[in-house]
Protein backbone atom coordinates (compact mmCIF):
# COMPACT_ATOMS: atom_id res chain seq x y z
CA UNK A 1 0.00 0.00 0.00
CA UNK A 2 1.19 3.41 -0.89
CA UNK A 3 -0.43 6.67 1.33
CA UNK A 4 0.86 9.53 0.37
CA UNK A 5 1.21 13.05 1.89
CA UNK A 6 -0.52 16.37 0.81
CA UNK A 7 3.50 17.15 -0.97
CA UNK A 8 2.90 13.69 -2.73
CA UNK A 9 5.83 12.50 -0.37
CA UNK A 10 5.41 8.86 -0.33
CA UNK A 11 5.18 6.98 2.97
CA UNK A 12 5.60 3.47 3.51
CA UNK A 13 3.45 0.91 5.23
CA UNK A 14 5.42 -1.14 7.68
CA UNK A 15 5.46 -2.94 10.98
CA UNK A 16 5.96 0.03 13.73
CA UNK A 17 7.05 -1.60 17.55
CA UNK A 18 4.50 0.39 19.03
CA UNK A 19 1.42 -0.55 16.53
CA UNK A 20 2.37 -3.86 15.02
CA UNK A 21 1.64 -1.74 11.80
CA UNK A 22 1.94 1.53 11.08
CA UNK A 23 3.52 4.38 8.70
CA UNK A 24 6.74 5.72 8.31
CA UNK A 25 8.12 8.09 6.71
CA UNK A 26 10.46 6.97 3.58
CA UNK A 27 12.95 9.64 3.92
CA UNK A 28 13.87 11.81 6.44
CA UNK A 29 11.26 14.18 6.30
CA UNK A 30 8.98 14.16 9.55
CA UNK A 31 5.29 12.12 9.45
CA UNK A 32 2.59 14.07 8.62
CA UNK A 33 0.18 15.31 10.54
CA UNK A 34 -3.56 13.35 10.05
CA UNK A 35 -4.79 16.48 8.45
CA UNK A 36 -2.29 15.99 5.91
CA UNK A 37 -2.55 12.63 4.72
CA UNK A 38 -4.14 11.26 1.30
CA UNK A 39 -4.78 7.77 0.14
CA UNK A 40 -2.84 6.65 -3.04
CA UNK A 41 -2.61 3.23 -4.27
CA UNK A 42 -3.09 -0.07 -2.14
CA UNK A 43 -1.55 -3.01 -3.03
CA UNK A 44 0.47 -6.30 -0.84
CA UNK A 45 -3.31 -7.47 -0.50
CA UNK A 46 -3.58 -4.65 2.74
CA UNK A 47 -7.04 -2.32 2.40
CA UNK A 48 -7.86 0.85 4.86
CA UNK A 49 -11.28 0.02 5.83
CA UNK A 50 -11.11 3.51 7.97
CA UNK A 51 -9.47 6.69 6.97
CA UNK A 52 -10.48 9.50 9.73
CA UNK A 53 -8.65 12.90 10.27
CA UNK A 54 -10.03 14.15 13.67
CA UNK A 55 -6.96 12.61 15.67
CA UNK A 56 -7.67 9.48 15.46
CA UNK A 57 -6.19 7.56 12.41
CA UNK A 58 -7.61 4.13 12.70
CA UNK A 59 -6.24 1.37 9.90
CA UNK A 60 -6.98 -2.10 9.71
CA UNK A 61 -4.42 -4.65 8.15
CA UNK A 62 -6.49 -7.71 6.40
CA UNK A 63 -3.27 -9.54 7.12
CA UNK A 64 -3.52 -9.63 10.79
CA UNK A 65 -6.14 -9.44 13.53
CA UNK A 66 -4.49 -6.46 15.29
CA UNK A 67 -6.14 -3.29 14.57
CA UNK A 68 -3.85 -0.34 14.92
CA UNK A 69 -4.22 3.58 15.54
CA UNK A 70 -1.69 6.33 15.01
CA UNK A 71 -2.35 7.41 18.45
CA UNK A 72 -0.32 5.02 20.03
CA UNK A 73 -2.98 2.38 21.38
CA UNK A 74 -3.68 -0.63 19.76
CA UNK A 75 -5.72 -3.73 20.50
CA UNK A 76 -6.41 -7.28 19.42
CA UNK A 77 -9.61 -7.26 17.37
CA UNK A 78 -10.59 -11.05 18.31
CA UNK A 79 -10.27 -10.28 21.94
CA UNK A 80 -12.39 -7.32 21.40
CA UNK A 81 -15.13 -9.28 19.62
CA UNK A 82 -15.06 -11.52 22.36
CA UNK A 83 -16.39 -8.81 24.84
CA UNK A 84 -19.18 -7.38 22.93
CA UNK A 85 -23.15 -8.92 23.12
CA UNK A 86 -26.68 -8.72 22.11
CA UNK A 87 -29.17 -7.60 24.18
CA UNK A 88 -32.94 -7.68 22.92
CA UNK A 89 -32.26 -5.85 19.61
CA UNK A 90 -29.26 -4.37 20.28
CA UNK A 91 -25.99 -6.19 18.73
CA UNK A 92 -22.24 -5.40 19.09
CA UNK A 93 -22.71 -3.91 22.46
CA UNK A 94 -20.50 -3.51 25.58
CA UNK A 95 -20.60 -2.57 29.02
CA UNK A 96 -18.74 0.15 30.17
CA UNK A 97 -17.66 0.04 33.66
CA UNK A 98 -16.59 3.77 35.18
CA UNK A 99 -14.34 4.52 38.54
CA UNK A 100 -17.32 6.34 40.22
CA UNK A 101 -19.55 3.43 41.27
CA UNK A 102 -23.26 3.26 43.12
CA UNK A 103 -21.82 3.62 46.93
CA UNK A 104 -19.85 6.69 45.61
CA UNK A 105 -22.80 8.59 44.93
CA UNK A 106 -24.59 7.38 47.70
CA UNK A 107 -22.05 8.69 50.38
CA UNK A 108 -22.33 12.29 48.68
CA UNK A 109 -25.46 12.44 49.15
CA UNK A 110 -26.14 10.49 52.46
CA UNK A 111 -28.78 8.05 51.77
CA UNK A 112 -29.04 4.69 49.77
CA UNK A 113 -30.80 4.41 46.40
CA UNK A 114 -33.81 2.50 45.83
CA UNK A 115 -36.85 1.94 43.70
CA UNK A 116 -40.52 2.95 45.94
CA UNK A 117 -42.72 1.86 43.73
CA UNK A 118 -46.27 2.71 44.35
CA UNK A 119 -49.39 0.96 42.60
CA UNK A 120 -53.07 0.72 43.22
CA UNK A 121 -56.32 1.72 40.83
CA UNK A 122 -56.69 5.03 39.24
CA UNK A 123 -58.05 7.42 41.86
CA UNK A 124 -56.35 5.51 44.33
CA UNK A 125 -53.97 8.58 45.69
CA UNK A 126 -50.75 7.29 44.38
CA UNK A 127 -49.51 10.23 42.40
CA UNK A 128 -51.00 12.37 45.68
CA UNK A 129 -48.65 10.14 48.17
CA UNK A 130 -46.01 9.93 45.43
CA UNK A 131 -45.80 14.07 45.73
CA UNK A 132 -46.23 14.08 49.65
CA UNK A 133 -43.61 11.41 50.09
CA UNK A 134 -41.19 13.39 47.97
CA UNK A 135 -41.71 16.46 49.80
CA UNK A 136 -41.68 14.39 52.97
CA UNK A 137 -37.66 13.39 51.89
CA UNK A 138 -36.97 16.56 50.75
CA UNK A 139 -37.60 18.53 54.15
CA UNK A 140 -35.48 15.49 55.97
CA UNK A 141 -32.28 16.81 52.85
CA UNK A 142 -32.87 13.61 50.84
CA UNK A 143 -33.07 13.53 47.15
CA UNK A 144 -36.09 11.67 45.44
CA UNK A 145 -37.82 11.84 41.85
CA UNK A 146 -41.10 11.24 40.97
CA UNK A 147 -41.64 9.16 38.45
CA UNK A 148 -45.50 9.44 37.92
CA UNK A 149 -47.37 7.10 34.78
CA UNK A 150 -49.05 10.26 33.19
CA UNK A 151 -46.50 12.11 33.06
CA UNK A 152 -43.76 9.69 31.68
CA UNK A 153 -46.52 9.13 28.89
CA UNK A 154 -46.11 13.12 27.91
CA UNK A 155 -42.80 11.77 26.87
CA UNK A 156 -40.76 8.72 27.08
CA UNK A 157 -44.06 6.60 26.49
CA UNK A 158 -46.16 8.64 24.10
CA UNK A 159 -45.71 6.25 21.83
CA UNK A 160 -47.28 3.55 24.06
CA UNK A 161 -51.02 2.88 24.06
CA UNK A 162 -53.08 0.99 26.83
CA UNK A 163 -53.28 -1.93 25.10
CA UNK A 164 -51.68 -5.01 27.28
CA UNK A 165 -48.33 -5.32 25.15
CA UNK A 166 -47.82 -1.35 25.50
CA UNK A 167 -48.68 -1.06 29.19
CA UNK A 168 -45.71 -4.02 29.69
CA UNK A 169 -43.50 -1.98 27.96
CA UNK A 170 -44.45 1.39 29.68
CA UNK A 171 -43.99 -0.25 33.13
CA UNK A 172 -40.65 -1.93 31.76
CA UNK A 173 -39.42 1.29 30.46
CA UNK A 174 -40.34 2.90 33.74
CA UNK A 175 -38.80 0.44 35.51
CA UNK A 176 -35.51 0.49 33.77
CA UNK A 177 -35.40 4.85 34.56
CA UNK A 178 -35.95 4.08 38.09
CA UNK A 179 -32.97 1.42 38.23
CA UNK A 180 -31.00 4.22 36.98
CA UNK A 181 -31.94 7.11 39.09
CA UNK A 182 -31.60 4.38 41.98
CA UNK A 183 -28.11 3.48 40.91
CA UNK A 184 -27.19 7.85 41.31
CA UNK A 185 -28.29 7.14 44.41
CA UNK A 186 -31.67 8.96 44.21
CA UNK A 187 -34.57 7.47 46.32
CA UNK A 188 -37.07 6.78 42.78
CA UNK A 189 -40.57 6.69 43.70
CA UNK A 190 -42.70 5.62 40.96
CA UNK A 191 -46.58 5.73 41.21
CA UNK A 192 -48.29 4.23 38.18
CA UNK A 193 -51.24 1.49 38.17
CA UNK A 194 -49.25 -0.98 36.64
CA UNK A 195 -52.17 -3.28 37.29
CA UNK A 196 -50.16 -7.03 36.74
CA UNK A 197 -48.23 -8.50 38.95
CA UNK A 198 -45.58 -10.20 36.17
CA UNK A 199 -44.30 -6.76 35.13
CA UNK A 200 -44.44 -5.32 38.71
CA UNK A 201 -41.90 -8.56 39.54
CA UNK A 202 -39.93 -7.72 36.52
CA UNK A 203 -39.20 -4.32 37.68
CA UNK A 204 -38.25 -5.74 41.24
CA UNK A 205 -35.80 -8.29 39.38
CA UNK A 206 -33.99 -5.35 38.01
CA UNK A 207 -32.40 -4.22 41.32
CA UNK A 208 -30.74 -5.85 44.07
CA UNK A 209 -32.65 -7.79 46.79
CA UNK A 210 -34.14 -4.95 49.10
CA UNK A 211 -33.56 -2.06 46.71
CA UNK A 212 -37.54 -2.42 45.34
CA UNK A 213 -39.79 -0.90 47.73
CA UNK A 214 -43.86 -2.01 46.27
CA UNK A 215 -46.38 0.05 48.30
CA UNK A 216 -49.65 -0.93 47.47
CA UNK A 217 -52.63 1.59 47.74
CA UNK A 218 -55.43 -0.46 48.88
CA UNK A 219 -58.19 1.39 48.50
CA UNK A 220 -61.49 -0.40 47.14
CA UNK A 221 -62.96 0.18 43.85
CA UNK A 222 -66.32 1.90 44.82
CA UNK A 223 -64.28 4.46 46.42
CA UNK A 224 -61.97 5.27 43.50
CA UNK A 225 -64.73 5.07 41.26
CA UNK A 226 -66.40 8.06 43.86
CA UNK A 227 -63.48 10.31 43.53
CA UNK A 228 -62.85 9.78 40.13
CA UNK A 229 -61.11 13.41 40.03
CA UNK A 230 -60.29 12.90 36.30
CA UNK A 231 -63.76 11.40 34.97
CA UNK A 232 -62.46 8.33 33.58
CA UNK A 233 -64.79 5.50 35.51
CA UNK A 234 -67.97 7.47 34.34
CA UNK A 235 -66.43 7.33 30.66
CA UNK A 236 -64.88 3.72 31.00
CA UNK A 237 -68.95 2.93 32.72
CA UNK A 238 -70.34 4.35 29.32
CA UNK A 239 -67.97 2.26 26.95
CA UNK A 240 -65.68 5.04 26.06
CA UNK A 241 -63.19 3.77 27.35
CA UNK A 242 -62.04 0.00 26.64
CA UNK A 243 -59.72 -1.86 28.84
CA UNK A 244 -60.01 -0.15 31.86
CA UNK A 245 -58.78 -1.47 35.12
CA UNK A 246 -60.97 -2.06 37.39
CA UNK A 247 -64.36 -2.08 35.22
CA UNK A 248 -63.18 -4.38 32.09
CA UNK A 249 -59.35 -5.25 32.54
CA UNK A 250 -58.42 -6.75 35.98
CA UNK A 251 -56.08 -5.35 38.51
CA UNK A 252 -53.67 -7.87 40.19
CA UNK A 253 -53.08 -6.77 43.90
CA UNK A 254 -49.44 -7.69 45.08
CA UNK A 255 -49.14 -11.00 47.09
CA UNK A 256 -45.77 -10.33 48.92
CA UNK A 257 -45.50 -6.22 48.59
CA UNK A 258 -43.16 -4.58 51.76
CA UNK A 259 -46.17 -2.03 52.49
CA UNK A 260 -49.69 -1.46 52.33
CA UNK A 261 -51.69 1.69 52.38
CA UNK A 262 -54.92 0.97 53.77
CA UNK A 263 -58.41 2.46 53.45
CA UNK A 264 -60.38 0.75 56.52
CA UNK A 265 -64.12 1.37 57.29
CA UNK A 266 -64.55 4.65 55.24
CA UNK A 267 -61.45 5.88 57.14
CA UNK A 268 -58.39 6.79 55.27
CA UNK A 269 -54.83 8.62 56.50
CA UNK A 270 -54.02 11.80 54.97
CA UNK A 271 -51.32 11.78 52.22
CA UNK A 272 -48.85 12.95 54.18
CA UNK A 273 -49.56 10.62 56.82
CA UNK A 274 -49.12 7.47 54.45
CA UNK A 275 -46.03 9.46 53.13
CA UNK A 276 -44.07 9.01 56.73
CA UNK A 277 -45.46 5.64 56.99
CA UNK A 278 -43.53 5.15 54.25
CA UNK A 279 -40.00 7.09 55.25
CA UNK A 280 -40.32 5.32 58.26
CA UNK A 281 -39.67 1.98 56.83
CA UNK A 282 -36.91 3.94 54.52
CA UNK A 283 -35.24 4.83 58.26
CA UNK A 284 -35.31 1.56 59.65
CA UNK A 285 -34.30 -0.10 56.62
CA UNK A 286 -31.18 2.35 56.44
CA UNK A 287 -32.26 4.13 53.36
CA UNK A 288 -31.39 6.95 54.85
CA UNK A 289 -27.82 7.28 55.48
CA UNK A 290 -25.12 6.80 53.86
Amino acid sequence: MIVRDMQANPLQWKASPGLGVGLEPTSSSPLPSFSQLSLGNLSGGTSVNSLKTRGLFLVKAMEGSRTASLNGHAGNADKNASLLSSVGNSTNIQWHECSLNKNDRQKLLKQKGCVIWITGLSGSGKSTVACALGGGLYRRGKLSYVLDGDNVRHGLNRDLSFKAEDRAENIRRIGEVAKLFADAGVICIASLISPYRRDRDACRAMLPAGDFIEVFMDVPLQVCEARDSKGLYKLARAGKIKGFTGIDDPYEPPLNCEIVLTHEEGVCASPCEMAEEVISYLEDKGFLEA
